[in-house]
């Protein structure tokens, strides 16, 4: 039987697309090969490259104004390719709200940039999203929409003049975007749209002037995948197979209003579960702030070991806090269905019967 995977990533997969994925792996569409051990400069492997991009695309209601470029380096490498690629000579801002925006600040820092924090929720350990104003002269804004370990999710992206950068990584294809200030919008897929190995981006084309005005290792710069079609390289083929049938996927369910609906549904069950248990589950996050992905909370620190195991033997995985903030955090992403929640919440409330 499988488990129900709570992991924040890599995380669950839709079972129809690992059904499909086994089917086609020894031979692609009856072609007597696997889509791995084929060219990507092929037209086999270019119709499935071309489509998950103009799924991509799709998805999110974009026209020709944004290049789709598919990126390898894990979305870490896009902290220091982000400052590389689009800062110019004036300020880079950033709202701090989690690790990944410390790490992202700390690559453009490195890179001897004149790096602003615009806003942090640092001092309360990053269980909310503070109220940010960008400069309109700055040279980028940049945020994290969502934090994985820590549960908080911008409800709205800040309006700005300055181009507006999003680390979407751990809510990415989860709902629909106002794309209107938007420049960069990137994450890794290996949450809601694939498996690890594969950083998907949305550029501005209007950004690509900056990268092409610069002197970049070739790899490293964004106009060198744009003018290739993101086929400059060998990419991660299997990982882009993947992420087409996760967009096949997702169109299925109704495209990411549907989806959006879903994940409400299963958010809302969950902190309920929370919020009423008494003080028994204490949810991080501040409650205009929580996360529809990432459901971070603690019991009493006693009972979080017994909780991750009675979990498991329950058939539960994934569910033990990051090392940073501990507790207890279920990442209920798009492919988890709203029976799988609801197991989960019937579990806790057992659980808190037991030991309250």
């Amino acid at each position: 039987m499988r488990k129900i995977n709570f992991s924040a990533g890599p995380s669950t997969l839709p079972l129809e697309i690992l059904e499909q994925a086994q089917k086609e792996l020894c031979d692609y569409q009856g072609k007597g090969y696997s889509i791995m051990e084929i060219s990507h400069r092929t037209k086999v492997f270019e119709e499935v490259h071309f489509q998950a991009q103009e799924k991509a695309k799709e998805l999110y209601g974009l026209g020709q104004d944004y290049e789709v470029l598919f990126l390898q380096g894990g979305a870490s490498l896009q902290f220091a390719m982000i400052p590389m690629n689009l800062a110019l000579n004036g300020v880079c801002e950033y709202a701090n709200t989690g690790i990944w925006t410390k790490k992202a600040i700390k690559e453009a820092q490195i890179l001897g940039l004149n790096v602003k924090i615009a806003a942090s929720s640092q001092e309360s350990n990053f269980n909310f999203i503070p109220d940010v104003k960008f400069s309109d002269e700055a040279d980028y804004a940049y945020i994290c929409s969502n934090n994985t370990i820590y549960g908080t999710q911008y409800k709205h992206y800040p309006k700005t003049k300055a181009p507006l950068i999003v680390d979407a990584s751990s809510d990415f294809f989860s709902q629909k975007v106002d794309f209107s200030n938007i420049a960069f919008f990137y994450g890794g897929v290996q949450k809601n749209a694939g498996i690890s190995g594969l950083t998907c981006a949305f550029i501005r084309k209007d950004m690509l002037q900056r990268s092409q005005n610069k002197k970049i290792p070739s790899m490293l710069n964004y106009a060198t995948h744009a003018q290739n079609q993101s086929l400059f390289n060998t990419p991660p083929t299997f990982a882009i197979y993947m992420f087409n049938l996760e967009m096949d996927w997702l169109l299925k369910q109704g495209g990411l209003e549907k989806i959006h609906e879903n994940n409400l549904k299963k958010a809302s069950m969950l902190y309920d579960c929370i919020d009423f248990s008494e003080g028994f589950y204490k949810g991080h996050a501040h409650k205009k702030d929580r996360s529809l992905m990432n459901v971070s909370f603690n019991i009493n620190e006693d009972l979080e070991l017994l909780f991750v195991k009675e979990a498991e033997e329950a058939g539960m995985i994934g569910l033990k806090g990051h090392r940073i903030l501990g507790g207890i955090r279920a990442s209920i992403y798009n492919a988890l269905s709203l029976e799988q929640v609801k197991t989960l919440c019937e579990f806790m409330k057992e659980f808190q019967k037991k030991y309250a």
